[in-house]
């Protein structure tokens, strides 16, 4: 389906996603979901058991092969992601990722002082071969025989900032004590954490591009935490670090770019002029008012509550709806891909992912229709 553009795009059998990301005419919009592969499938519950543990399944390519796929395999999606975590880089670098059993990811040696700050460096790429190895893995899967790719591929990582949360803090955190203090009180070393890790971060997406990836997206699931000023100073000026390492082409494609600040809205603008292609939304965000904001300087991903999940059908489809509608008829040099604000609950029914799927695709077909 891909038409004459002066942006060339890859042989996919579906290609909505890539083009909705840069801006191009779409039959309808397209949609995936964050954590679309995960816990709520229990074909996804079966692989992780056979796996043993999630970095069992995360660090074995066949694995991770088979659970990016399941969701395609169920639902009519426009893309699939890798299945990996956003915390690969800082235990490439040497600081000891494990999860707990019914616990989040947890580090053995966290960022607290001074020395632990100045051994750190960007890891060496071979460490993070097996996510390399899922991507090309996921590639071919996706095109058997050399045939076109049923659809794209994103890759993605942490941002520089929410990799530094979790390397400081250790683990997950309920009020950022730690590394806030580290950015309060020693902004120099705040800074030299940040820069080693946009430069990982860089060279890890780019290296997911050349393995496969047809896309990448930058998660700084822990932006929102800043005040405004410190925002700009410890996230997005390190994002934006990260932008600019990025490849652009990848075998003469275009690799569209995604940067999704949870609870970012109040820094719309400027993360659009990050040198992104696509700003994702969390659901906090009216979709009119942020295009009406940013213009059609980039495509918007997002926005809906994954909690309306657990709704009737019905007040599913009127939610799509209303997103689809907040958003508006697609125009020239707009773009819009349907996803949710966050990611899916693990306890998220499966029946109601059809539901979505079909509902944005279904709506935003007439919607297309009344416009033409």
């Amino acid at each position: 389906m891909t038409a004459a553009t002066s942006i060339p795009l890859p042989p996919l059998a579906n290609d909505r996603f890539l083009r909705a990301c840069l801006r191009l005419p779409t039959d309808v919009t397209p949609v995936w979901l964050m954590r679309q592969a995960g816990r709520y499938l229990s074909e996804y519950r079966d692989t992780r058991a056979k796996a043993g543990s999630f970095m069992g399944l995360a660090t074995n390519p066949q694995y991770a092969t088979e659970v990016t796929l399941q969701p395609l395999d169920r639902y009519p999606l426009d893309a699939a992601i890798l299945f990996s975590d956003i915390l690969t880089v800082p235990d490439a670098m040497g600081l000891g990722l494990s999860f707990a059993q019914g616990e989040g990811p947890r580090f053995a040696h966290p960022l607290r002082d001074e020395a632990d700050v100045a051994k750190l460096q960007v890891p060496d790429m071979d460490k993070l071969r097996y996510v390399f190895d899922a991507v090309a893995s996921i590639r071919r899967a996706l095109a058997p025989g050399g045939a076109p790719g049923r659809v794209p591929l994103i890759g993605f990582s942490g941002s520089p900032w929410t990799l530094a949360c979790y390397m400081v803090e250790g683990a997950g955190s309920d009020d950022y004590r730690l590394v806030k203090t580290m950015l309060y009180r020693r902004p120099d070393l705040m800074h030299r954490i940040l820069e080693v890790n946009a430069d990982a971060v860089a060279a890890y997406l780019n290296a997911q591009i050349e393995a496969g990836a047809q896309a990448v997206m930058i998660f700084d699931s822990w932006g929102g935490v800043l005040a405004d000023g410190a925002f700009q100073r410890f996230s997005l000026t390190y994002t934006e670090r990260v932008l600019r390492q990025l490849k652009k082409k990848h075998d003469g494609y275009r690799v569209p770019q995604i940067v999704f600040t949870k609870g970012g809205g109040l820094w719309l603008e400027a993360i659009a002029d990050s040198g992104c292609d696509v700003v994702g939304l969390d659901w906090t965000m009216n979709l009119g008012a942020a295009r009406a904001r940013v213009g059609d300087r980039v495509a918007l991903q997002g926005n809906l509550d994954p909690n309306v999940l657990f709704a009737d059908p019905e007040q599913i489809r009127a939610e799509v709806a209303r997103t689809l509608e907040s958003f508006g008829p697609p125009s020239a040099g707009s773009g819009h891909v349907f996803n949710l604000g966050h990611g899916i609950s693990q306890h998220t029914p499966p029946d109601s992912v059809s539901v979505l799927v079909d509902a944005v695709h279904s709506y935003s077909r007439q919607q297309r229709g009344a416009a033409g």
